[in-house]
């Protein structure tokens, strides 16, 4: 059985562009990008209520380059649309896998009809990093419907996983990846008592999204909350006394250094300055007049020297939101952050006495990372 390394707690709410209150739960500049390799990003949207609009929210066409996001739809509707031509529409249950890779603009807002009518939104963006080797591949779009995600049964009251990418179960998910990793949906039905083989050797984390679960029949770990194993062994035990939904996410670490700045994931400073460069130069393409619902923004860009500060403001998450645009967060997607993703401090709680990984410096404490 997998060993629990440390749980976190979920950061303060914002928002993103004007369509996506968010928290980070999972961020390699709060937890260190080696800790939770090759994932680096999480952010839980919702679940918000949304009144009728005449205009789409969301965020304006912005750049990435270096890495993949991952966005699962629980509820609600969105529409994307890239500078390579990829785009789609994605409801409830659907994947939404983009490799920016070399470089790409994207925007991402609520559908027309969602925007029509208002409704609860409530959707995951992952952030999954490539290995040197593939940060330039080309940018390509993935559209995972609902319908082709397989699903396993987990016993017999109803808890299912469903496999989003990798393997569980004899079943193999949709999803074509640059390196070996899983993401398991879950759903477990009151009081299940699952066990999950999750590789031995891959980073294993399992973000509660909704409910709370006792996690290896020793901690508890509640909604919004992360829990990070060791990398050595193989099961892990989720107990639920009511309904919960869990997002597990293993993946082999990529032994690389992470240089993190705004919209970008490379492996040195020099890389990143070149990604800006290329972005201002127009090399990452540009897209079509119009946008999604016939409206179209360009989101804030920043110079190399003025990104290296988080200027987002925050808010905190209303219950609902009017007809009128948002304008609490400066940023898109890609929130301007630290130049390099181990900071200075995190919300941790650990086990076994073990230290967490990175402590605010005005604490003295050695750092373990997940062996």
């Amino acid at each position: 059985m997998k060993k629990i390394h440390a749980i976190f707690s979920p950061p303060r709410g914002h928002w993103v562009g004007d369509g996506f209150p968010v928290r980070s739960l999972l961020s390699c500049d709060r937890m260190g990008a080696a800790n939770i390799s090759p994932f680096l990003l999480l952010d839980h949207a919702g679940p918000a209520e949304f009144t009728p609009s005449r205009r789409p929210r969301g965020v304006g066409a912005h750049p990435h380059r270096g890495f993949e996001t991952v966005t699962l739809v629980y509820r609600g509707e969105l529409e994307h649309r890239d500078s390579s031509g990829g785009g789609g529409r994605i409801g409830e249950g659907d994947v939404q896998w983009m490799t920016a890779g070399a470089g790409v603009v994207h925007e991402e807002f609520h559908s027309p009809a969602f925007t029509e009518k208002g409704g609860t939104l409530e959707m995951v963006q992952l952030w999954v990093n490539l290995p040197a080797r593939h940060k330039n591949a080309p940018p390509a779009y993935q559209t995972l419907m609902s319908a082709d995600i397989p699903v396993v049964r987990l016993d017999d009251d109803g808890s299912s996983l469903r496999v989003v990418a990798g393997e569980y179960g004899g079943k193999r998910g949709p999803a074509k990846t640059f390196t070996p990793i899983n993401v398991w949906d879950a759903h477990l039905s009151s009081d299940s008592d699952v066990s999950l083989d999750a590789p031995d050797g891959h980073t294993t984390l399992v973000v509660v999204l909704e409910g709370a679960v006792l996690v290896n029949g020793s901690e508890v770990v509640r909604q919004g909350e992360i829990v990070c194993f060791q990398r050595d062994g193989r099961d892990i035990r989720l107990e639920a006394n009511n309904d919960t939904r869990v997002l597990v996410l293993t993946g082999v670490p990529i032994d690389e250094p992470v240089v993190a700045r705004g919209p970008f994931v490379m492996n040195t400073v020099e890389e990143i300055n070149q990604a800006f460069a290329d972005f201002h130069r127009g090399r990452f393409g540009a897209l079509q007049s119009g946008g999604i619902g016939g409206f179209s923004r360009l989101q804030t860009r920043r110079t190399p020297d003025q990104s290296q500060t988080n200027s987002q403001e925050t808010t905190s998450w209303p219950s609902s939101t009017t007809g009128s645009t948002r304008t609490t967060s400066r940023c898109s997607w890609s929130t301007i952050r630290p130049a390099f993703c181990p900071s200075s401090g995190t919300s941790v709680r650990t086990t076994s006495g073990t230290t967490c990984w990175h402590l605010p410096r005005s604490r003295s404490s050695s750092t373990s990372r997940p062996s």
